[in-house]
């Protein structure tokens, strides 16, 4: 299974905004934005975050951007815009509710996680469950009514009493609704864009692919 395995810190640079990668670490004094405010590279000093782009380039940077956040490489990437192209709807907000049903942005969604990247080790190593069965997927998609919980075999494991008692305190979406007591969520409704709040510009994506 492909996965970006480099340190991730360089792509917050890279796109100049927090994508918050790094779960707690990205709102400490350690958040490489925080200390390192330039581009990655040899010559990032010399570089700035507002330098004049092109159309294409600015279309091309929020397609990466939203890469990077979900954690999806391109082929994949590209294959959820053409079922999004495909589906009734605006394009672009197809997209994103394809990207917020992933299973792994899910599991951090509902606070079992600190990171999308955390919440996508939780599922390969198969400790989530949907409606009551295993799935160790992390690129599947959920759908309304589904159920998510936590492996009985896992309960017993430290991270999983330690978040019983963590969970609850970051927003919710308002599509989901988690059971702090059980460590189960559920999905009430599919997302609509309102309930996105992931900062990226879904029309210059549907720009960049209809070129």
């Amino acid at each position: 299974m492909a996965r970006y395995t480099d340190a991730v810190c360089r792509l917050c640079r890279r796109e100049g905004e927090k994508l918050f990668l790094k779960g707690e670490r990205c709102f400490s004094p350690k958040c490489a934005i925080e200390r390192r405010p330039y581009v990655p590279g040899q010559h990032g000093k010399k570089g700035t975050f507002r330098r004049k782009m092109s159309d294409y380039g600015l279309q091309l940077r929020e397609k990466q951007k939203a890469r990077r956040i979900y954690g999806v490489l391109e082929r994949q990437f590209r294959r959820y815009f053409e079922d999004a192209v495909r589906t009734p709807g605006l394009t672009g907000e197809n997209l994103l509710r394809a990207l917020e049903l992933r299973l792994d942005n899910v599991v951090y969604r509902l606070g079992f996680a600190d990171s999308r990247a955390q919440a996508r080790q939780l599922v390969n190593h198969g400790h989530i469950t949907v409606n009551g069965r295993k799935l160790d997927i992390s690129s599947a998609l959920v759908s309304e009514g589904d159920v998510i919980g936590i492996r009985q075999q896992s309960g017993d494991k430290q991270y999983f009493k330690n978040l019983s008692e963590t969970i609850g305190h970051r927003a919710i979406p308002a599509w989901l609704t988690v059971d702090t007591t059980a460590l189960t969520g559920r999905v009430i409704a599919l997302p609509n864009r309102t309930e996105i709040d992931t900062s990226v510009n879904e029309q210059l994506i549907v720009e960049y692919y209809s070129r």
